[in-house]
């Protein structure tokens, strides 16, 4: 019991803030009117089919290696921003609040991707034409998994943690049709061709 307290003083900073920071977008999505574990009010733990509606409301799914993926590059940002700081900031700007800016970063995603302008545009111009946002317990959950991400890249070597993205990257692409890099794509600039390819999966 005793290394249990004394991890946590160690490492208080960052387990409060992921605390925070969660009970925070938790907070706010249930003040709007988000169910807090889906429409069919079930707890679970994972889901792998992007057509159901069952995905984004379980505590895992296909999307959850995305938001692993924004730990690693929200990991690369604070580290090229860090590095371009004066030096007077440079020991004030510490790795644990490199985390809390990629968890401020990914909260205000979430409570974005949850808001009614954001779930439209993915049901008009993606393949998540039934989408209906994430669950309280998703959006928290794909928090933490930003957590993961970002120790990974942190106690990874640079190759490793690029090699990481692009397994996950291209295993999601030939798995579901979808992986960040297109999620981003046809939120922006979406084409009707990736569209119809991604459709042909299902």
């Amino acid at each position: 019991m005793s290394s249990i307290f004394s991890f946590i003083k160690r490492h208080r900073f960052i387990i409060f803030s992921i605390i925070i920071v969660c009970g925070f977008v938790a907070a706010i999505e249930l003040n709007s009117g988000r169910s807090p574990l889906g429409p069919d009010g079930k707890f679970g733990w994972w889901d792998n089919n992007i057509w159901g509606s069952e995905n984004s409301q379980r505590v895992a799914d296909v999307y959850s290696f995305s938001h692993i993926i924004h730990g690693m590059l929200f990991y690369a940002l604070m580290w090229f921003i860090s590095r371009r700081l004066p030096e007077r900031f440079k020991k004030k700007f510490q790795k644990k609040h490199w985390l809390l800016a990629a968890l401020i970063i990914e909260a205000g995603w979430e409570l974005l991707e949850n808001s009614p302008i954001i779930i439209n545009r993915y049901r008009e111009a993606t393949i998540a034409l039934g989408y209906v946002g994430d669950s309280v317990l998703n959006s928290t959950c794909d928090i933490l998994m930003v957590v993961i991400g970002f120790f990974i890249a942190r106690w990874s070597k640079i190759w490793f943690t690029i090699l990481l993205i692009i397994v996950m990257e291209l295993g999601c692409l030939f798995w579901v049709r979808d992986n960040l890099t297109l999620n981003v794509l046809m939120l922006v600039a979406p084409f009707e061709s990736v569209k119809t390819w991604q459709s042909e999966g299902h």
